[in-house]
Order: C-alpha cells, then sequence, then structure tokens
C-alpha cells in the first residue's frame, strides 16, 4: 500500500494534488479547514470530486490512460470536513497545506494541523509567495515542515520547488524529493528567498512584456507570438543558465552593457 497523502484544503491546488498521487496509486484526503453547515459542505465536497473526475477524464480522453481506470482513482479521493479532520491528518505520510495565501490564515492552519497530526507527518506549503520561515513558526516539531511550490496546474506541469527553513531536516527534504520524483514531478531546491526560482523570472518577463506593449514596441499579439514560438520553444528545450553558457557569458555581459545604455535602465546590467 502506497503512503496515504493530506491536502489541507480542497481548493484548486488540493484538487490538482489529488489527480497527481490518486493517479500514482495513493489514497488521497482532501481536508476541508472550514467550518460550514451540512450543505455547505456537501456543495464543496460535490465540487471537488466533480473536477477532479472531470480532469482525469480528460486526460483519459488524451490516451494517457485506460478510461476505464476512472472510477478506480476516484476511489482513492475523499474529502473530509472542517469537524472531523485528525485521522486523516495522522495518518497522512505527508500534507500539503493549500489554504489562501494569507500568512495569519496559513499560520493558523498550519498550527492547528499539525497538533491535529501529532508528529509523524511531514507538512510542506504550498505558498507562492511567503518565505518558510515566517511560516514554519507555527508548526509543532518545524524540523519536518519546508514548501514545496508547485505550479498550477498541478496535474500537468512537472516542476515542484522545495525550500526548505533554517529548522528543516535534510532527510525530509530528501524524503520530499524522492516521494515527488516517484509520482513523476520534478523537485528542484532552493534557498529560502522571495519568489523561488520560476516565479522570480517569470515576474520580470511578464513585465517586460507589459512594458514593451506600453512603449510601443510590438504589439501584444506580435509579443506573444515571439515568446511562443522563439523564447518558449528555445528555452524548452535549454535550461537559462546553459544557454548563457552555449552563447558565452561574454555575449551576455556585452548585450547586457549595450541595453542598459540605450535603455537608459540599471534592470539590463549583468550580474
Amino acid at each position: 500500500m502506497k503512503e496515504p497523502i493530506a491536502c489541507l484544503g480542497a481548493g484548486r491546488m488540493g484538487r490538482g494534488i489529488a489527480v497527481v498521487f490518486a493517479y500514482a496509486g495513493h489514497e488521497v484526503a482532501l481536508v476541508d479547514f472550514k467550518a460550514r453547515d451540512d450543505a455547505a459542505f456537501k456543495m464543496l465536497s460535490d465540487g471537488a470530486l466533480a473536477e477532479v473526475r472531470t480532469v482525469l477524464d480528460t486526460l483519459a480522453s488524451f490516451g494517457l490512460f485506460d478510461p476505464a481506470a476512472v472510477e478506480t482513482l476516484m476511489q482513492r479521493v475523499s474529502v473530509v470536513p472542517e469537524a472531523k479532520p485528525e485521522a486523516a491528518l495522522s495518518s497522512a505520510s505527508i500534507i500539503f497545506e493549500g489554504v489562501p495565501e494569507v500568512l495569519d490564515r496559513k499560520r493558523e492552519a498550519l498550527a492547528r494541523a499539525s497538533k491535529l497530526a501529532g508528529p509523524k507527518p511531514i507538512i510542506a506549503s504550498t505558498t507562492s509567495t511567503i518565505l518558510v520561515d515566517d511560516l514554519s513558526g507555527a508548526v509543532d516539531h518545524p524540523e519536518r515542515f519546508l514548501n514545496a511550490h508547485w505550479l498550477n496546474p498541478a496535474f500537468l506541469v512537472p516542476l515542484v520547488e522545495i525550500s526548505p527553513g533554517r529548522h528543516t531536516d535534510p532527510a525530509v527534504t530528501a524524503r520530499v524529493e524522492t516521494l515527488l520524483e516517484s509520482v513523476g514531478k520534478v523537485p528542484v531546491v532552493c534557498a529560502a528567498r522571495p519568489g523561488y526560482i520560476v516565479p522570480r523570472i517569470q515576474a520580470l518577463a511578464m513585465n517586460e512584456a507589459a512594458r514593451m506593449v506600453e512603449e510601443g514596441v510590438a504589439s501584444a499579439e506580435d509579443i506573444d507570438k515571439a515568446i511562443k514560438y522563439g523564447f518558449g520553444i528555445r528555452f524548452a528545450t535549454l535550461g537559462m543558465l546553459e544557454f548563457i553558457d552555449w552563447g558565452g557569458g561574454d555575449i551576455l555581459y556585452y548585450a547586457s552593457r549595450y541595453l542598459t545604455g540605450a535603455l537608459g535602465n540599471e534592470r539590463y546590467a549583468a550580474p
């Protein structure tokens, strides 16, 4: 039997993670952490399970697996009400926290979940913005806590950015890496710095694209076309640092120096 997984929160991130682990043979509990009456919980549960089923049906329709397997996969996913979370949390090998991106709400949820779960389960926040050490103080036994940033949609994008904190046991980081690899994900480890790897690079590129529209460099349509057929296809094959090495660090330096002067902005200066 593969180790059970719990997702704290039954929103979009938890549902995407459920697809990944259910497909890989794990039992997954989506734990609702918001108090609701029976009717509201039923609406949430039905909606979450319907979305998971729709994703699985779609993936099967692409030929990724036999559509007849959808029922088996769905039997691995459950939604647990806020009033009865202890069994799902304490039996999980790892708990992925996916509540909204509000520091106090995350700390409150993590504190409660860590007490209900007991000391054994690894706890990982999927936050895209909050530093691991701003959250770890809320967790009992913070050595079992880290950030694991999944990129949406979680069931399609292979990458998960792992960010251990100053209290994280290296063995916990290694276990999370191994688990993610076992379900077909590609984990990378980065320091506890704002923006991880992809969002930090992505924010620069997105702002620059918007700035070029603002400056009249090209139309939005042509900029997007350039990204899809030039930038995107290139960096789906080569890593960005591989590309620097392939072209030459000196080329980047000279190009950066020229752009800094020509556009009058230090944002182009080479590191």
